[in-house]
């Protein structure tokens, strides 16, 4: 039956950032469908631990500061080590710098490039070994943006790391799909979450973005559920290198 193939019943996901947001919607999206959930966050992410418990999945807490390229290959150990295997990575935690790209100041432009893409790739590279050691494959989602595909305004260190993020995705399908890993992309259109609130708080901005987008609403957390499972799952198995925005509309106005 089709419907099987999107279950992923058995499987171990490590997500980065799933403490609010996107990343907890993510994780129960995934912890919904079967999985096991491994949670990558500064501090233990308690709501979310909670939500995945009660639905009766098992759920291991991983205190890291991601930024340092040692606790990315922690990440991988201790999980392997207390969850048996990893079958899927979510590399979702991000931040965000809000300037004119005239005072744009360099500890601005690290911080970002650093947690938005350095720690995308060597967390995926510590994964894809762990994935080719256990002999199975497996799926890596990133997380993307509208500003992957769009220059936007005030954010260029987020915009640099999010083009980043898709050319990336490609780049480690084109190596990787032989292992039978699949590296795709989620771009998320405008969402309600922290990232936002100064966007959504301002009236007249807030009015131009609904304007843009055809569904005539910001997305929630739970719209990218859908995309996530299906990219972390079998039915999505000659899938690989593509960026899936989530956008209600926004890129086709």
């Amino acid at each position: 039956m089709i419907l099987d193939a999107f279950k992923l019943a058995g499987k171990v996901a490590i997500v980065t950032g799933c403490d609010t947001g996107l990343g907890q919607g993510i994780t129960l999206g995934l912890a919904e469908a079967g999985c096991d959930i491994v949670g990558v966050n500064r501090k233990i992410p308690h709501d979310t631990a909670q939500q995945v418990q009660a639905l009766g999945r098992r759920f291991l807490a991983i205190q890291a500061d991601l930024r340092h390229q040692q606790a990315l290959e922690d990440i991988v150990t201790e999980t392997v080590a207390k969850m048996g295997r990893v079958d899927i990575l979510v590399n979702n935690a991000g931040t965000i710098r809000r300037c004119d790209a005239l005072d744009f100041s360099e500890k601005d432009w690290d911080e970002v490039m650093d947690l938005n893409l350095k720690t995308v790739f060597f967390l995926s590279q510590a994964v894809a070994r762990q994935f080719i050691a256990q002999g199975n494959g497996g799926k890596i989602i990133n997380i993307a943006s509208m500003l992957s595909f769009q220059g936007g305004i005030r954010v260029p260190s987020y915009t640099a790391s999010k083009s980043g993020v898709m050319g990336l995705t490609r780049l480690l399908a084109n190596e990787w799909a032989p292992h039978n890993i699949n590296v795709n992309a989620i771009a998320p259109g405008y969402m309600a979450t922290n990232n936002t609130q100064q966007l959504r708080e301002d009236a007249e901005r807030n009015q131009e973005i609904l304007e843009r987008i055809p569904a005539g609403r910001w997305g929630e957390p739970a719209d990218l559920q859908g995309a996530a499972v299906f990219l972390a799952s079998r039915a999505a198995e000659y899938i690989n290198g593509y960026t899936l925005a989530v956008d209600g509309g926004w890129l086709a106005r």
